[in-house]
């Protein structure tokens, strides 16, 4: 589902160099996040912060993920919340990891695939879906729209990371996005051809592992400190939330 391998290069002595972690996402759907997947993203943050190395995510031919497994979701509300607070913490993890996270999206990213674009350091994404050029990309949450509210800590990453300009529409409205139109939005910091994909996020690791990884981390750390703490609140928010729901 989520295969986890490092990067290297060559040397100028002849040798391989390791410079990122990458954890290619492909369940042969349309990669919903499920427990399994959780486990597996926890494991690929864990082995680049061990390294320590920066982390790329990639998504597979068409999209990053499509959001939460519905299935679970209606197993009942304990297991939906359950899973929907794994997912969190994963994104509590990217926005907290002492190393660059990378996520390179080759399509849709829909509900908590677009969480997780809100948290990475870097979002890469695609002008067109590979093989489906006439195929609309959708980027975005669309949670009010099949009849959910958007949790507290989903509003805390879109409002960290998207343009006050589009905050109302992306959340209440649950407008989905192109890529093109996700670049305005907020979602993404660049836009490829699915072909460039790959090569872009893995060049854009390389030139990270370059950096002198404490002093990233220290500017991470004060870049990120204030949706840190906020998302850490968000989620102590939705448990009350869940816990007044269930009375």
């Amino acid at each position: 589902m989520i295969e986890i391998s490092t990067a290297s290069a060559p040397t100028e002595e002849g040798g391989e160099s390791a410079y990122a972690v990458v954890a290619r996402w492909d369940d042969g759907g349309v990669n919903t996040v499920g427990h399994d997947a959780v486990v597996l993203l926890n494991q690929a943050i864990d082995r680049a912060e061990a390294a320590p190395l920066p982390l790329v995510i990639l998504g597979r031919d068409g999209v990053l993920s499509a959001g939460f497994d519905l299935s679970v979701f209606a197993e009942g509300p304990e297991a939906m919340f359950a899973l929907t607070l794994a997912g969190a913490n994963v994104l509590q993890r990217i926005v907290d990891s002492p190393v660059p996270v990378i996520i390179g999206s080759p399509g849709h990213a829909v509900a908590m695939g677009a969480m997780m674009l809100l948290a990475a350091d870097v979002r890469v994404g695609v002008d067109a879906i590979a093989g489906k050029p006439d195929k609309k990309i959708k980027i975005g949450l669309n949670e009010v729209a099949i009849g959910m509210t958007l949790p507290h800590f989903a509003m805390t990453v879109a409002a960290d990371r998207i343009s006050k300009r589009h905050f109302t529409r992306a959340t209440a409205f649950a407008q989905l996005y192109t890529s093109a139109e996700a670049l305005d939005v907020g979602y993404l910091d660049e836009v490829v051809a699915p072909d460039e994909l790959e090569a872009t996020v893995l060049g854009m690791a390389q030139m990270a592992s370059g950096l002198p990884m404490a002093n990233f981390t220290g500017t991470k750390r004060r870049l990120r400190a204030e949706v840190s703490a906020t998302l850490t609140q968000a989620m102590i928010d939705d448990k009350a939330a869940f816990d007044r729901a269930l009375a």
